[in-house]
């Protein structure tokens, strides 16, 4: 039987970087994946297939109506060839994917194919293409997370379909029906509505993306209703059928009337959830709560100290950058260190066009926690480099202490924000004032200066530009 310091089941963000790290700190290292590709959700079908169609279905739309603004005459009719689209977002996961490969081998990391099991607390079972039993002085879970769905659906994968189908299919829809109006669907909705889709969007909360600033919420839901999406909120579905190619999906409004939609695809995008099946969690001793999330302690213990669980499986936002850090945080924990992670400062991000992205506390948190606070917001359209690329929706709201001027929350939406966002990260990560962000050098002419001008509005009202 082989013999390791450290396994992880499960090789998704979370995973694979923790493997790199344990590796890095010495230790000898196995990971076990039951899919033929490591990588997990984000890599095969999620985080990257999306943003590869979100990219060319950009470039699509930019030829059809924004290239002749520009003084860009292209002879001819511009066409889709949907399976070249997807083709290269398949092109785009393999060739990741395959980075995953590399780097394993480069670590001298142990890869097992095939579904890992609990034995007990030092050994996992391992079913599949690697068949064998193995044995670990520590174990991670990393195994992430798959679609929720609502009891009364039956996804048949056709046409009533999850985020995985979304990211293949074989045409255009006419009308895609989205049930769910958080990041994955309004990124996939954008995606197919871009190529020529019909896209109704039915979301039960009052607002799209109702984790987020109620401002984000707002300014995005304007760009969707200019794009032509239909925004139906405040409706809470009671049934969706297929009949034949049809798919009838039937809510009630917040008058508690019963409406009808009718499309030919349904995307289900109610949010995901733990992923523990198979793992046999019992034999391990290993307790999970009644949300079916694993029990961790604040150093990512289970109630079997020498098992760890990072990512989807444990509380805590489900993405790819914490379950990033939580892998690297347990690694750490393991060679002894003493690493921390702020999950205050892990940023969330909607990767739409234009993009949002957000840090902290929201104001309506401060609110709740009856924190004195102040507002600084500017708007994209008073930049110069947002009106000499056409982006000028959105904007940089930056929430600071009423009373020491602390940066508690920044939140924005507009061009590049998914990477202006690292900015207020690193300011709230050092404990920065608004004036402090103020105060910095911001190039010109660029979409970094909305961040400079919001913290500018937050100091005493000094914005320059607006």
């Amino acid at each position: 039987m082989k013999s390791y310091d450290v396994a992880i089941i499960g090789s998704g963000p979370g995973g694979y970087v923790a493997a790199i790290r344990c590796a890095q700190l010495g230790m000898k290292t196995a990971i076990i994946e039951k899919y033929s590709t490591l990588g997990g959700t984000c890599l095969n079908v999620g985080c990257i297939p999306s943003k590869a169609l979100l990219s060319s279905s950009h470039h699509y739309e930019e030829a059809t109506k924004h290239f002749e603004d520009h003084g860009i005459e292209i002879p001819g009719e511009i066409k889709v060839n949907l399976e070249k689209m997807i083709g290269r977002k398949q092109a785009v996961v393999d060739q990741t994917t395959g980075g995953i490969d590399f780097l394993m081998k480069k670590n001298n990391i142990d890869v097992f194919e095939g579904l890992g099991s609990f034995i007990d607390a030092t050994h996992i079972k391992i079913e599949g293409k690697d068949a064998q039993d193995i044995e670990a002085k520590k174990i991670i879970i990393a195994t992430g997370s798959k679609p929720s769905n609502l009891p009364f659906i039956t996804l048949d994968k056709e046409r009533v379909i999850t985020s995985t189908e979304a990211l293949k299919l074989k045409e255009i829809p006419k009308h895609l029906i989205i049930i769910g109006g958080g990041v994955i669907g309004l990124e996939l909705g954008q995606v197919y509505r871009r190529l020529g889709a019909e896209v109704t969007v039915i979301e039960y909360m009052d607002r799209i993306i109702p984790t987020m600033d109620a401002g984000l919420s707002k300014e995005l839901n304007k760009v969707f209703k200019k794009a032509k999406c239909k925004m139906m909120l405040s409706h809470k579905v009671q049934s969706v059928a297929r009949n034949g190619e049809e798919v009838i999906v039937k809510a009630e409004n917040k008058k508690g009337e019963v409406v009808e939609f009718k499309g030919d695809y349904c995307l289900v995008s109610v949010g995901r959830k733990p992923y523990t099946a198979g793992l046999n969690l019992e034999a391990a001793g290993v307790k999970m709560n009644d949300r079916g999330q694993i029990d961790v302690n604040d150093h990512l213990q289970t109630s079997t100290s020498n098992i760890y669980a990072i990512g989807d499986v444990i509380k805590g936002a489900m993405l790819a950058h914490k379950a990033e850090e939580e892998g690297t945080f347990v690694a750490e924990t393991l060679a002894g260190q003493k690493p921390h992670i702020d999950y205050n400062l892990i940023p969330g991000v909607v990767y739409t066009w234009p993009e949002v992205a957000a840090v902290g506390k929201t104001e309506e948190e401060l609110k709740a926690d009856n924190v004195a606070y102040k507002v600084g917001q500017f708007p994209f359209r008073a930049l110069g480099r947002a009106r000499a690329s056409g982006d000028i929706d959105g904007f940089v709201k930056i929430l600071a202490d009423k009373t020491t001027d602390e940066v508690l929350g920044v939140h924005m939406i507009g061009a590049r924000c998914a990477d202006l966002i690292a900015e207020a990260v690193t300011a709230m990560e050092f404990r920065a004032s608004a004036e402090d962000i103020s105060r910095m050098s911001h190039a010109h002419p660029t979409f970094a200066e909305a961040v400079k001008e919001a913290a500018l509005a937050a100091t005493d009202d000094r914005a320059l530009h607006v």
